[in-house]
């Protein structure tokens, strides 16, 4: 059996979406493998942050899952859009993130598609300081009015559903509140502990963590239970990888659907699998972590539905991280359910 790194094949189109101002490094040189079988081949998937919610991917490695189709799996931290930009410089394979990143590189170009599931509800909490939320009569439109808010970067989903939020409650995001939209979530709890923000929007552990330390108390607002089903995490490909690969995507797939399986049916492996990964990570924290992954179902199955689409898009838009009005984004284009059959 031969090995191979993958690389997507075409500098140019990289150059021509930089171009486009969907920046990124040069592809590196060298043509796709062939997916016969036949031939191991090594993979990188880029993620935006290393989270808890990406558990499925990671458990895909540990548990030999990729290996047993002939794939070494590695995974890349790129930061600030990063993970993006590394597909569509053909640096890595794909990478582990909201759909709705792809639209958006669609829009000014690109052809990316998500081939499978990972987290599917909007990983994404509103806290406050204990004492300072909002009670339960109170408006929330009311309560968000006039205040600093922090969360992740703009065009980033969290931030997308922040905005989304804010609108739906009646807030215009830009002119009613103060919003800090780090490139850097890890230093939203030092936004906090500085008293620079009075609400935080938060994903765990870092919502956890922050529990434990008395910087907010437990979310006053749940998003995976306000919004229902939603494409928060997928693996996104190039959509010439899965026209040129479509035996590697699958085995990719097949081996991230047990990875998937094995994290939904069996909490005790999770949460030694996290305790691996966030090594530095309090347990009674990690486990409270992970306690609230399955009561909010933010793993619930590898299909890519379309009502999990449609609400990231719609999200995206009202949150005006997209705007497809002349280039208009679907199911059709942004997904698929090939790989891991209809939902």
């Amino acid at each position: 059996m031969t090995h191979k790194k993958f690389a997507l094949p075409s500098v140019g189109a990289a150059l021509a979406l930089t171009a486009l101002g969907l920046t990124g490094c040069t592809a590196p040189a060298g043509g796709a493998p062939s997916a016969n079988g036949d031939e191991h081949v090594t993979l990188t998937i880029a993620e935006p942050v290393h989270g808890v919610g990406y558990l499925p991917l990671y458990a895909a490695i540990d548990s030999g899952a990729f290996e047993d189709v002939g794939i070494t799996v590695e995974v890349t931290t790129l930061t600030g859009g990063g993970h993006v930009n590394s597909v569509l410089s053909g640096e890595v394979f794909g990478f582990i993130g909201g759909v709705e990143s792809g639209a958006v590189a669609n829009v000014k170009g690109a052809s990316l598609k998500g081939v499978v599931n990972v987290v599917n509800r909007g990983n994404v909490y509103f806290v406050a300081p204990e004492g300072e939320e909002p009670a339960a009569s109170d408006d929330l439109g009311d309560y968000f009015a006039g205040k600093t808010i922090v969360g992740g970067r703009h065009g980033g989903t969290p931030n997308a559903i922040l905005r989304h939020i804010l609108i739906e409650n009646g807030i215009d995001p830009d002119a009613d509140t103060v919003l800090q939209e780090l490139e850097d979530s890890s230093a939203i709890p030092a936004a906090m502990s500085a008293g620079s923000a009075e609400i935080a929007v938060v994903a765990d552990p870092q919502l956890g963590m922050g529990v434990s330390q008395g910087l907010w108390s437990e979310p006053f607002l749940n998003v995976p239970q306000e919004l229902g089903p939603y494409a928060y995490s997928s693996i996104v490909v190039p959509e010439k990888t899965i026209d040129e690969n479509p035996e590697l995507v699958q085995r990719f797939v097949d081996a991230l659907m047990k990875g998937q399986e094995l994290i939904e049916g069996d909490p005790e492996y999770a949460f030694e699998l996290a305790k691996t990964e966030f090594p530095t990570l309090d347990p009674e924290v990690l486990q409270a972590t992970l306690d609230r992954t399955y009561a909010d179902l933010l793993w619930d199955g590898s299909c890519l539905s379309a009502e999990a689409i449609e609400t990231n898009l719609k999200v995206a838009r009202a949150g005006k991280i997209l705007d497809d009005s002349d280039v208009p984004q679907s199911y059709d284009t942004v997904a698929t359910t090939k790989f891991t059959g209809d939902c």
